[in-house]
């Protein structure tokens, strides 16, 4: 087999494959960062409510980051996908209303969004409690309101040590991205699915595939990489 058939699968226009792998990688980026930006606001949202939430409130969030953490992905995504869609129009039909056909691309952005937030949670949390108490302290002699110092106490000093995790976080939303084949939206794991079985292509597609997600985790670790270079300015470099 030459390499102008490959390159032929590969094209841009039909029958080529090239345009709809593209489609899908950019239909897995924007799943996975709608998802990630969705996990990182639960994780800061409940790992606030862990440190300073009521004795009610705390029992709940743990419950919600143990079960997620617990329970694989691909059975979280079917069961939050149809038992949601279910429950919502099972309320709408209860108050009269018509059910309702649940926009695939939302649904997958909200289901990987709550499975990342319980992960971001505890990177989060973990990131708050290893800023030094006495900075927080100082704030507040200070005078400064809770989201002052958030802002420019908290939010700063804990980016540092959150990063690495989310960046692990991120690439893996990214590989998760591709569970949400299972509900037939079509991003760049069901392409290449349909490409390979159309074609026969087999290893080759999904070769292709690999490659495409190695370069988006490439570019994605040097995203990241500055950003950690710039949140730790000025702090000294340890080994």
């Amino acid at each position: 087999m030459d390499i102008s058939t490959y390159t032929s699968l590969l094209a841009l226009e039909a029958p080529g494959w090239g345009s709809a792998l593209l489609k899908g990688t950019l239909t897995t980026l924007e799943i996975s960062f709608g998802a990630f930006l969705a996990g990182i606001g639960i994780g800061l949202c409940c790992a606030l409510g862990k440190l300073n939430g009521s004795r009610s409130l705390a029992p709940v969030l743990n419950l919600y980051t143990t079960v997620v953490r617990a329970i694989p992905e691909l059975i979280l995504i079917i069961a939050l996908y149809y038992a949601g869609t279910d429950s919502l129009n099972a309320i709408l039909n209860a108050l009269g209303f018509e059910s309702v056909e649940i926009n695939g691309f939302a649904t997958a952005i909200l289901v990987l969004g709550i499975v990342q937030g319980a992960y971001a949670t505890e990177v989060i949390r973990g990131a708050i409690l290893a800023i030094p108490t006495g900075q927080i302290e100082a704030g507040k002699a200070f005078g400064m309101p809770a989201t002052m110092r958030f802002r420019r106490i908290i939010l700063p000093a804990m980016m540092p040590t959150a990063l690495p995790g989310l960046s692990n976080l991120w690439a893996s939303v990214t590989k998760d991205s591709a569970l949400i084949a299972v509900l037939g939206y079509q991003e760049l794991a069901m392409i290449t699915k349909l490409a390979a079985s159309n074609t026969k292509f087999y290893f080759f597609f999904f070769c292709t595939a690999a490659l495409i997600y190695l370069v988006i985790t490439l570019c994605s670790n040097s995203v990241f990489d500055s950003l950690e270079r710039r949140f730790r300015r000025g702090q000294v470099r340890v080994g």
